[in-house]
Formats: C-alpha cells, structure tokens, sequence
C-alpha cells in the first residue's frame, strides 16, 4: 500500500502568510490521519524577492503554531535538496527530455513582441495566449540561436480544441476548456523553472500523492496533468481548497486584514487558538464544537467535510475563539504566557535603555512607554495635523513610507531610517516632516522614546499594523490614490 505523501511548498518572498499556515495544517491532518508523511519544500526559484530571512521565518512561524514535517531544508530528508534553487540540473535535464520528445520547444520572443501579439488579440476580443511564433523552429537552428548568447525561455506546447477533466477530490470532475490554457514557459531566461514545471517535476520526485493547494490553481490544473502525461507519470491527487476571505468576500489580502502568522504572535494570540481557528477554515469537527486542539482535528479529520464557500477570516471570531483558550489556562500558566509574550527580560533590556532617562519613578514608565505592551493603538486624528502638510499629502507620504517598509526584511532601525528617508527625499521634504507622524502612528503619543528604536523593538508586524490603522483614520485611500501613488513608490529608490 501507497504511503501518503503531502507537502506544502511556500515561496520566501515576504511574511509568512496566514493562508500558507492554513494550507499546510490542512496537508499536515491529511498525511497524519491517513498515518503518512508531510513534507516541507522551499520555493525559491523567484531569485530577485526570495531571501533567507524569509525563510526562516516561514519555519518559524509553522513551528510556533506547532506545524512540523519530516523532511525539509532545514531537517532533511531522502529526497533533497528540498529548496528549488538547488535542484536547477534536475529541471535543466527534464526540461531537455521534452524539448527532445516534442512536447517543448525554445521560444525567443521578445517581451515586446508578446505584448504587441497580446493587445491585438485582446482588441479582437480574443483570449491572450502566445501564437506559437516559435513552435516550428528546428532544434538545429534554436541551438544555433542559444549558442550566440540569444535569450529566450522553454515553452510547453498545449491543444487548442476540446477539454481537460481535471479530478477534484472536492469538487469531482471539472471541465476546463483547452483554448483557454496559453503555452506555459516552463524555464524561464535565468535559466530557472517556473512554478509548473519545477512543481510536477519535485512532486514526483519526491513521491507526493496528495496535492492539497488553494483554488487559484485550479484554472490552470489542465496544464499540470498535461506535464504528466508528458513525462509518462502517474499524477497525484489533486484538491484544491476554498480560499480564504476578507469579512467583505473578497480574497484576504493585507490591505484589509493582518496576513502575517508572526503578526498575530506578536498581537498575543496562543499558536493553539490560531491553529484552532485556521482548522474552523471551511471545515468542521462532526459534533461541529468550536473548540479543539491538533490532535483533535487529526483524530477525526476526513476532506470530505471540507465547504467550499469561501471561509471568512474574521479578527473579531479569532479574538473570541483565542479568549477561551485564555480562560481555561490555569492562573500559573496564563501569568507565565503574558511572561513569555512580553514581560521577559529579553524583551524589558531592549525598553529599558530607551526608558530610564526619561523617568523619575517606576510608576511613571507604563503611561510613557505602555505602547511596547500594545497592540493596535486607540489614535487622536488631531496627532496627524501638520503644520506644512495637507491632510491629503499626509496620507500619502504614510502610505509611501509603509509600502518601503512592507518589502523591508532586514529590520534594522539603519534600514528602517533609510525607507523613510528614500520616501521624503522624492517627496522633496525633509525628515522632520515625516517623524512627528511615526511618533503619533507608532507610539500614540506626540513624544516618547527615540521612535526609530522602538520601530525596531517592536518589529516589522506591529510597526506596520500601526500604520495601517493610521491611514484608515485618517480616511484610507481611494483606488485612484492607490494606483497613483504606486507609480511614484517604483521611482523610489
């Protein structure tokens, strides 16, 4: 008998998400209850935003909810490398054996030639696929073109006509039309595979059976058991799980809700109560009680309960749930979590220095530094009026300056200064125009501690969520607003 064999496969390209957590505990009670294994692998093929920092933070964040695999980068394993970025001669080698056998060929199209074919088709009301420029070019004459250095990606070949069957464990057998698929690059002009191929290719590999991933993939299901047949495999079974939603139905996203799992670490949730709520994720216990631990959702996990109306990611239901976890802690064991979240020794030496100067009394250091206990932060709107800025050139250069430290990674107060900086330079102000704002985003106050130092003790979640909560204060921003100001954050160097 087949051991079952699932995996998670997150990208190390930002904060760990709470919607890779959700599939991974779902992949994780799968492989336990049927008694298999659960692997983690790494993809990092993304070069330019995937990092190390990234990384670890994603195993991090897993283990804190107390998610583990059995084979992995960081635990190995009989069928590593488990990171993407290392296995580049596996994907070189497969990725030959179809160019070999017809079913790829090498495409040197020129983005600008795709984007002009796009466009045409788009004014035909056509589907925007690729036209196949390149799909009759002899092997001879594409290796001719490789070897005098002209770049160009690999290309998997698709039918035009009829449909794929693709076998949802959930939701049976779903017809996709072929004329909607386009022709997959499967290596791209780094030299690196794209998530399609180097997907099919590690699966097989490394024995998956199950495919557990969120809904978004499922349009392009055709073109990964397509691959499949190609290389003559048996393909795993696929499922693909509801996506997670903002309380508004749309998809969660960080603009309307904390996507971070370190975010809600740092908030002071339990990992219990998180991996509880995650499992209450368009799935339910048979007795459908609230509350329960891993074990429990192991014990009498079964996919077939999972719904597939999108599941609502709701902070109100999750500080609920987390309360009677709370509540059933003994005295000694809840003193020694709020211990452990932020009243450790670690954590008081990074406050103190910052804190001692500026009081007379102990009695006096909760009203000026009890923001670093905090969450969100209850904000005075009359804390952000600015003597030479508008309301509205306010928003925006909080709104810039947020974006700058959303792709920040390594949380140092010198780089965290140096995203402010960037932002007032190309602003043409100055950076005592932008702190007073920090001072009343960060600390809820007009004055406190060096602010930069207490952006970086309390880190990249909460530093970022405090913003947030700024700007909607102060009115959000439009769409309009959004889409122009993003055009000003790619000037920014």
């Amino acid at each position: 008998m087949t051991t079952v064999r699932t995996r998670i496969a997150p990208s190390p390209t930002g904060d760990p998400h709470v919607g890779t957590a959700y599939i991974a505990l779902f992949n994780l009670c799968f492989a336990r209850q049927h008694g298999g294994e659960f692997i983690l692998r790494i993809e990092d093929t993304d070069q330019v935003r995937s990092t190390r920092e990234s990384e670890q933070q994603i195993f991090d964040a897993l283990r804190w909810l107390g998610i583990e695999w059995s084979e992995g980068p960081d635990v190995g394993g009989p069928h590593g490398p488990y990171r993407q970025s290392e296995r580049g001669h596996i994907y070189k080698q497969y990725t030959q054996q179809l160019i070999d056998q017809g079913h790829a060929f090498n495409c040197f199209c020129s983005a600008e030639r795709l984007d002009k074919v796009r466009a045409e088709q788009m004014e035909a009301k056509q589907t925007p696929r690729y036209d196949g420029h390149c799909m009759h070019i002899s092997n001879a004459e594409a290796q001719a073109r490789i070897e005098a250095g002209e770049p160009h990606v690999v290309r998997m070949k698709v039918p035009t006509e009829g449909v794929c069957v693709v076998p949802d464990m959930l939701r049976g057998e779903v017809e996709i039309p072929w004329d909607r698929m386009d022709m997959q690059v499967l290596m791209k002009t780094d030299g690196l595979p794209t998530y399609f191929l180097a997907n099919v290719v590690d699966d097989h590999l490394m024995g998956i059976t199950h495919v557990l991933r969120g809904e978004e993939w499922l349009p392009s299901a055709p073109k990964l058991i397509l691959l499949y047949e190609y290389f003559g495999w048996e393909k795993p079974q696929l499922c693909y799980m509801p996506l997670l939603r903002n309380p508004d139905k749309s998809k969660l996203s960080k603009r309307k809700n904390p996507t971070s799992i370190t975010f809600y670490e740092r908030m002071g949730y339990l990992p219990e109560a998180m991996l509880n709520y995650l499992g209450r994720m368009g799935w339910s216990m048979p007795d459908e009680r609230e509350k329960f631990s891993l074990d429990e959702m192991i014990a009498n996990f079964d996919i077939q309960r999972v719904s597939l109306g999108g599941p609502i990611f709701d902070l109100e239901k999750l500080s609920w749930l987390n309360g009677q976890w709370m509540r059933e802690l003994s005295v000694e064991d809840f003193a020694a979590g709020a211990q452990k979240w932020a009243f450790n020794s670690d954590y008081m030496m990074q406050i103190a220095p910052h804190v001692q100067g500026r009081v007379e009394t102990f009695s006096q250091i909760a009203p000026l530094a009890g923001f670093f206990f905090s969450g969100g932060l209850n904000l005075d709107a009359k804390l952000f009026e600015h003597k030479k800025l508008s309301a509205d050139q306010v928003r925006q250069l909080m709104q810039l300056i947020l974006w700058k430290l959303e792709s920040l990674r390594q949380w140092q107060k010198d780089n965290i200064t140096g995203c402010i900086q960037a932002v007032v330079e190309s602003l043409e102000l100055k950076l005592r125009d932008a702190m007073p704002l920090m001072f009343a985003a960060v600390t809820g106050q007009s004055s406190s501690v060096s602010v930069l130092d207490a952006m970086e003790i309390l880190g990249p979640d909460l530093t970022r969520f405090r913003l947030r909560q700024a700007i909607e204060l102060l009115g959000g921003v439009s769409k309009k607003e959004n889409k122009e100001w993003e055009k000003l954050l790619s000037n920014i160097a």
